[in-house]
């Protein structure tokens, strides 16, 4: 064949083509296990971090954290916008299961659609510590983390946020920041109040805590998706957060909403005896 001509051009690109495009479809399907194991353990070290059972980068491999995760969930469920379980989520070991798509139930929040907004339970010190995750957009791209819950499903044991394209040194300390992300330990998400938490300027509430100076557009993001998720989980939150005794009488008890006057219920109570 003579090597001048266009043909000889051709058919020799188009068999370097077929073959370049081949090889890195085998590689993709060779590659993608270990690339969604490697995605899997990294949202469980997130959320390992966040309910401060095992600090993210603590473990030595892949396994090692999914052997954490296995050993201290609980429960993983999802649920919709009324607060009602909607599935179950493998936690056996063998097949641990994790709700993803963040993102398009981020849309699905802000559109009003369905959603199934997923809800980690683990155990820790005897306690059940509850993880949900939050979504959204940042200065330059998402941004996202997980939040973790006491028992009361009110006061935050800790947070762990992480972003796409966040400026390093400023935005980015959303992640790289320790001191930021432990303001959230002990702080309250108030059901209540809109927004229920808030990252902003000289922050002076329980719901809230102060941004990180000179990354306002990320800090407002990541305000905006914390607030938007824990107030989509409201339903859930509200509906199995355990009832709060008025009083140390195991007797006593109050109307929802209704702070009750000890003293004069309490009279009440000898006035019926």
């Amino acid at each position: 064949m003579n090597t001048n001509n266009n043909l000889y051009t051709v058919v020799y690109s188009t068999i370097i083509v077929v073959v370049v495009a081949a090889i890195l479809a085998w590689a993709a399907m060779a590659l993608k296990p270990k690339q969604d194991a490697n995605i899997k353990a990294e949202t469980i070290s997130q959320m390992l971090d966040a309910a401060k059972i095992q600090a993210k980068g603590e473990a030595a491999s892949n396994d090692a954290v999914l052997d954490k995760y296995a050993e201290t969930i609980q429960a993983a469920f999802t649920v919709n916008a009324a607060g009602e379980k909607v599935k179950d989520l493998s936690t056996d070991r063998a097949s641990l299961e994790l709700a993803d798509g963040l993102k398009a139930q981020n849309t699905n929040l802000k559109k009003g659609s369905d959603v199934e907004l997923p809800v980690y339970i683990f155990g820790k010190d005897g306690k059940k510590v509850t993880v949900v995750p939050v979504y959204g957009a940042g200065l330059w791209g998402p941004v996202w983390g997980y939040v973790a819950f006491d028992e009361d499903l009110k006061t935050i044991l800790g947070a762990y946020f992480d972003h796409e394209s966040e400026t390093p040194g400023l935005g980015a300390k959303i992640k790289d920041d320790p001191e930021f992300r432990a303001q959230f330990v002990g702080k309250k998400a108030d059901f209540s109040a809109e927004p229920v938490f808030s990252v902003l300027k000289n922050a002076a509430q329980d719901n809230q805590v102060d941004a990180i100076t000179g990354a306002t557009m990320t800090s407002k993001g990541l305000g905006a998706a914390i607030g938007t998720w824990l107030a989509a989980y409201k339903p859930y939150f509200t509906a199995n957060a355990p009832k709060e005794k008025c009083c140390d009488r195991p007797d006593c008890q109050c109307a929802e909403g209704v702070p009750c006057n000890h003293e004069h219920d309490h009279e009440e109570m000898k006035e019926e005896e």
